[in-house]
């Protein structure tokens, strides 16, 4: 069964995040502990060392980092999270001055709250208040919830960066937040208030260009079951947050179409906003796939195209995409009305 965004339903209590207070330190350190003993890796042996860490919040409270969610009315500790300095020895993956994220934990009473994705946008909020060029992290690869919320913060992951390998988790993954050379334009999994915004665009970007079925106009706005089941991405304009454009993968091992086969990565349903044509979006989305297959270790991306969407295949051939005939095929979109539908591939090595 898919995982849900993570949310806050407007019938649980609001929360918020600042500095833990010294008083709370213990308790900090507990929830720590349970967040950590009843996730994806509790089938593991606690090693003394890792639990004296995880319950040791005053220690990590030194340089200002140690953040709480809170739970309104109630003062309930919900989740936490630790920012800290490349020069602290709980660091581990920061370097040339970088923060570092670590021992983000939920209570697990109040995961599908919104706590972990509150707890990290204000962790990146902090580190950006340091002055530092980059927040890093690390987390272990069953950690699909989290990697999801650190991707639709913004991190991007550093695959260059995973080069050690621990006994029962494997080789970690590791994420950044850039603040020195940000890119105009920056991708990331879409967030559960932008959905509704990111149909309307992909539908725009469709009916602009092409007539279609209503069938088909129903299946473009339909991102909300896309990003529950699958991976919607969006490009945002790091200047103002606008989202300029969107596409869809799916998660990892799985595929979204007939054109795909084992060992191949598909995408679909990439879109720009018709008033950000022109700023290499579409190319920038589509690299964006291609280095998620290289990083997945795939051995090629394909997807397939509507035979009229020229633009489109002149994009896909501008980045070294090949056509596969073989994979082609003639559909019928509506009565008596017939479209040809092509494909197109990269290997990638």
């Amino acid at each position: 069964m898919s995982e849900p965004l993570e949310t806050q339903p407007a019938a649980t209590l609001a929360f918020a995040v600042r500095r833990a207070r010294e008083d709370e330190y213990e308790a900090t350190g507990e929830l720590t502990s349970l967040g950590f003993a009843t996730g994806p890796y509790a089938h593991l042996p606690r090693r003394p060392e890792r639990v004296a860490l995880e319950r040791d919040a005053g220690a990590r409270a030194g340089d200002g980092g140690l953040l709480v969610a809170v739970e309104d009315n109630t003062n309930r500790l919900l989740g936490t999270a630790t920012v800290t300095r490349a020069e602290n020895p709980i660091s581990r993956q920061a370097r040339d001055g970088e923060a570092e994220l670590r021992l983000v934990a939920v209570d697990p009473a109040a995961r599908g709250r919104g706590v972990a994705q509150a707890l990290v946008q204000a962790s990146i909020d902090l580190a950006r208040s340091w002055g530092v060029p980059g927040l890093v992290l690390d987390t272990g690869p069953l950690n699909h919830t989290a990697q999801r919320n650190y991707l639709r913060a913004g991190f991007e992951r550093v695959a260059a960066r995973e080069l050690g390998t621990e006994t029962g988790i494997g080789t970690p993954q590791v994420y950044r937040y850039a603040f020195d050379d940000v890119a105009p334009v920056r991708i990331r999994l879409v967030r559960q208030t932008e959905l509704d915004a990111v149909a309307r665009l992909t539908v725009e970007a469709y009916t602009r260009d092409y007539r279609l079925s209503e069938t088909y106009r129903r299946s473009l706005a339909d991102v909300h079951d896309r990003a529950r089941a699958d991976e919607v991405w969006v490009a945002e304009d790091t200047a103002t947050g606008a989202i300029l454009g969107t596409v869809w993968t799916p998660r990892e091992g799985a595929l979204l179409s007939p054109v795909a086969r084992d060992g191949e990565l598909d995408f679909r349903l990439l879109a720009v906003a018709p008033d950000a044509r022109g700023r290499g979006i579409g190319a920038a989305l589509t690299e964006h796939v291609v280095g998620l297959g290289r990083i997945r270790g795939v051995k090629r991306v394909v997807m397939n195209s509507g035979g009229s969407m020229l633009a489109a295949h002149r994009l896909y051939e501008r980045l070294g995409f090949v056509r596969l005939p073989e994979r082609e095929e003639r559909i019928e979109v509506e009565p008596g009305r017939f479209v040809d539908i092509v494909a197109f591939g990269l290997d990638l090595g």
